[in-house]
């Protein structure tokens, strides 16, 4: 790709500015501008992918990815996967499992230089790592790009040093080896306050910060509420041979129609034992053990069980190509 991209695309990048959640006040207007942006974005680009996280914001993402695909006659796009190697092993086998039953590619975006490290000195997670242990890659982002000086940095995810090269360095190596046009994320306008201005077709075409490409936002009119209520009355019935068609809101982790299993509904086990947001193993906590869609979701943030130093610093992160 070049720094003229996108000469092909014809979007609007305007759309959704200065709008919020209540612009769509029903859910099924939201969902009706979920598969426009869909439609749109397997329409415009040439080699679209899904960012998949296995949450339910990008789970739902590709549900409408799944119905817009079949029913217009889309190709399916391929679901990139950051392994940032602290992921949970239920979030893995969750992912793998429902890339199989849709049918979806599922590909691998990893840091390998940092991986290969990692694994070599059997670190832990906290463990450092010397900067000049990595290859000049990897070097030239943390010292030019991000500006960090010092020696080490540690293992963790959600950090400055840790989340640029474990997401961002891998996502964009991935949009670059893939030759990838535009990127669907999940992300949502409540979600979080870096986020809370972004249009629904978003431009990334500085060749100087990652491959120039575009981010395609099908679900940011979605608040978390609006999530689960599209899990429960359209995603799960439809997936789930055996839930009620009109729609069933299970009271607890053991509260599933007759014949029916978790296995069979396409929500992560995590949320089913109280997470309420996905990061990683080792900075990301519940703090209930209710099923996440029948927490206090007005009154408390959803993201409360994140490490708050990467939260704080989300805005230049993205800067740099995060999601």
């Amino acid at each position: 790709m070049t720094a003229d991209f996108p000469d092909y695309i014809d979007v609007k990048y305007t759309d959704g500015e200065g709008e919020e959640p209540t612009n769509y006040p029903s859910l099924e207007s939201k969902i009706e501008k979920a598969v426009e942006v869909t439609r749109q974005g397997l329409e415009e680009y040439e080699n679209p992918a899904v960012m998949w996280t296995g949450g339910k914001d990008s789970t739902l993402t590709l549900y409408f990815i799944n119905e817009v695909a079949d029913q217009f006659g889309f190709e399916k796009p391929t679901a990139v996967f950051i392994d940032h190697y602290q992921h949970f092993d239920e979030i893995t086998d969750f992912v793998e499992r429902w890339a199989d039953e849709w049918d979806i590619e599922l590909v691998y975006a990893r840091n390998e230089d940092v991986g290969a490290y990692v694994e070599e000195k059997d670190l832990e997670p906290g463990d450092d790592i010397p900067v000049d242990a990595l290859d000049e890659h990897n070097q030239h982002h943390i010292r030019n790009i991000l500006e960090y000086e010092e020696d080490t940095f540690p293992f963790l995810l959600d950090t400055y040093v840790g989340n640029h090269l474990l997401k961002t360095v891998a996502l964009n190596d991935a949009l670059e080896t893939h030759d990838i046009d535009g990127v669907i994320s999940g992300v949502r306008w409540d979600e979080q306050e870096a986020r809370a201005d972004e249009t629904f077709f978003s431009p990334r075409h500085d060749p100087d910060t990652y491959p120039p490409h575009d981010r395609i936002h099908p679900i940011l009119q979605f608040m978390e509420a609006d999530v689960w209520d599209a899990f429960w009355h359209y995603v799960v019935p439809e997936e789930a041979d055996e839930f009620p068609d009109e729609g069933y809101v299970p009271q607890s982790g053991d509260d599933l129609p007759e014949g029916v299993e978790w296995e069979d509904i396409p929500i992560s086990p995590k949320y089913v034992a109280g997470f309420r947001s996905l990061g990683s193993e080792v900075s990301t906590e519940k703090t209930t053990n209710e099923p996440a869609w029948l927490q206090n979701l007005e009154d408390t943030t959803e993201r409360a069980g994140r490490a708050q130093d990467k939260e704080d610093l989300m805005e230049r992160l993205r800067d740099l190509g995060y999601m």
